[in-house]
């Protein structure tokens, strides 16, 4: 039985066509400067969004915590949703990395608004209180389901904390499907923020690597922050071929992902197993379960029958589809749900 495998956008591998320019890739030393195709990788991306530089790393996570690490001092505190992969999934990173403590907001599916923010400031003139000095966003909200900004928000906040002296971030793991999704161009989102986080290897389907865009000057403090976190690579063009082929030829497709995503949802609010499923904005599912049943055990009902997912909470599942799940595996895959019995 072949499994339909809905766990994560992360699971995707590199196509043939960027597999070809992995292969042809020329490399140099990158803690020098000197990998070419990291050096075009970077410079494509900044100029894509319209920032002045960038910087390739490993991981989401490192770009992330990177650029809390060079907006924030210790002692200082970041803004950001309850929900927030920076505080929940990066292993307590604000904490280790940077001596930050974090000011959590509430706000349906994770997304927050200026009027939360302004509400949950410190007093500059207060010394017992945390110098906030940091607001970060997530777009799109994984643990909202995929859930998308609202641009004038966005902006809302952009000019607030611009003139509150607030560095503005944005955790842009899934950046591209909120961009895809809405026809915002990168440049004009990018012109919002001071710093973005951009991951190569969830929906856009590179092996490896997230870029990290801002000022020169950001990035050259973010270069030493690498470094001293133990990022600096050496010949990785190879990897960095991939992310820059992502860019240019796997962006327009995330498109298909959506309406995968789409089908599933329409699918799922017709099972008796599901209780509700939350609003599907892009490429991620998040349905509650019905009658108490624990997710543990509809993942293990689901892998029976040939469907791999995890659970999103003691009574919640996340799908995730990406370009490795076929249209005929999500048909395939809604035919399965329609059989399943959780009784």
């Amino acid at each position: 039985m072949k499994k339909i495998d809905l766990r994560s956008d992360t699971i995707t591998r590199p196509t043939l066509g960027m597999r070809e320019a992995m292969f042809n890739a020329e490399v140099g030393d990158d803690v020098f400067g000197e990998d070419p195709s990291i050096n075009a990788l970077q410079d494509y991306a900044a100029s894509l969004f319209g920032m002045e530089a960038a910087l390739y790393c490993t991981s989401g996570t490192q770009t992330n915590q990177i650029a809390i690490s060079v907006h924030t001092r210790p002692g200082d505190e970041v803004i950001c949703s309850h929900l927030a992969h920076i505080y929940l999934y990066e292993g307590g990173g604000i904490a280790q990395n940077s001596g930050a403590s974090v000011r959590l907001l509430p706000g349906e599916r994770g997304l927050f608004t200026l009027e939360d923010v302004k509400a949950n400031i410190n007093s500059r003139k207060d010394d017992h209180l945390p110098y906030t000095s940091m607001v970060a966003v997530e777009d799109t909200m994984n643990k909202g389901g995929g859930a998308i900004w609202d641009f004038e928000e966005i902006k809302r906040l952009s000019a607030f904390c611009r003139s509150e002296g607030l560095a503005f971030h944005c955790d842009g793991a899934r950046l591209f499907n909120a961009l895809i999704e809405t026809g915002i161009s990168p440049k004009e989102y990018g012109a919002q923020f001071d710093s973005i986080s951009i991951c190569l290897s969830k929906g856009l389907g590179a092996p490896i690597g997230s870029l990290l865009l801002g000022t020169k000057a950001f990035i050259s403090r973010a270069h030493r922050r690498r470094k001293n976190m133990g990022g600096g690579m050496r010949q990785a063009g190879f990897a960095a071929a991939a992310g820059l082929y992502a860019l240019q030829h796997q962006v327009e497709r995330l498109k298909e992902d959506h309406l995968h995503a789409q089908l599933l949802k329409a699918c799922l609010e017709q099972q008796t197993f599901v209780a509700k499923v939350l609003p599907v904005d892009t490429n991620i599912v998040i349905f509650q379960l019905a009658n108490g049943m624990p997710a543990v055990k509809m993942v293990e009902l689901l892998a029976q029958v040939g469907i791999a997912c995890f659970a999103f909470g003691p009574d919640k599942i996340r799908f995730v589809t990406h370009h490795d799940v076929s249209r005929e595996e999500i048909d395939a895959a809604i035919e399965l749900l329609k059989g399943v019995k959780a009784d």
